[in-house]
């Protein structure tokens, strides 16, 4: 494994596919600041990172205040230049609109969206001087489609891709990539699953096409694909789902 002396922060670190970034760009030499709310829940994954030979920072972080997230993206910096910033928030949540309150809509979208400004604002005050870096955004279905029962969710993401999209007009020029990656289909979580067989039964579950589901893994290869891409053919927005998905 080649070091880096460069930082990748993952705001969002959950244990599928925020993880699985983790693993992927320590596997590559970075550094990993990995930050979610509940700090403990990330022992897994700093022992996994640190068995391989990685160097992992493990963080509680609430991306929703504005202190928290300049503090750790500073920190991020401050261990090694912060190469790329990944934001990974899901606030996946369905609701019928009566059963919408003010809270539960106010809360997906400082999850889903003003968070991801916090983080995407921070991390271009820090790459700007240096004119390099990546700010990458996980997307969903939502981002571009307003389903059944996600109102808060898909205004939210509609929010956060526009964010994206600004951001990447203003500061692709100044030689930083931005990217929004769409995940148009179900990640293979416990929550995905657990839906799943609350929808069709258990027995779904029992027979369920491998090519249904995206890996984890393979989403977090997706966001290695883009880190790499040369500065004269950059993607601002990708989307990704299983060969067998119907779209």
């Amino acid at each position: 494994m080649e070091e880096r002396n460069a930082t990748v922060a993952v705001i969002g670190a959950g244990d599928y596919i925020g993880g699985e970034i983790a693993k992927k760009f320590a596997a590559e030499g970075f550094t990993v600041f990995a930050g979610r709310r509940d700090g403990a829940k990330l022992e897994p994954l700093v022992r996994d990172i640190e068995a391989s030979g990685g160097s992992i920072v493990a963080r509680s972080l609430d991306a929703r205040k504005e202190d928290e997230v300049a503090a750790f993206l500073n920190d991020a910096d401050k261990h090694a230049p912060l190469e790329v910033c990944i934001f990974n928030v899901g606030a996946n949540v369905n609701f019928p609109i009566l059963e919408t309150t003010e809270r539960v809509f106010r809360k997906v979208w400082e999850m889903a969206c003003y968070s991801g400004f916090l983080a995407g604002r921070e991390a271009a005050r820090l790459m700007l001087p240096r004119g390099r870096g990546c700010i990458f955004f996980t997307g969903a279905t939502a981002s571009l489609r307003g389903g059944v029962g996600y109102t808060a969710f898909a205004s939210a993401k509609f929010g956060l891709r526009a964010v994206a999209q600004s951001m990447a007009r203003e500061l692709g020029p100044k030689n930083i990539h931005v990217a929004h990656l769409i995940i148009d289909a179900g990640v293979d979580t416990a929550w995905v699953r657990e839906r799943i067989k609350e929808r069709e039964g258990e027995d779904a579950l029992k027979d369920l096409d491998p090519a249904r589901l995206m890996t984890p893994a393979s989403v977090a290869e997706t966001y290695w694909q883009l880190y790499q891409q040369p500065h004269d053919a950059w993607t601002f927005e990708q989307e990704i789902r299983p060969f067998g998905e119907k779209w």
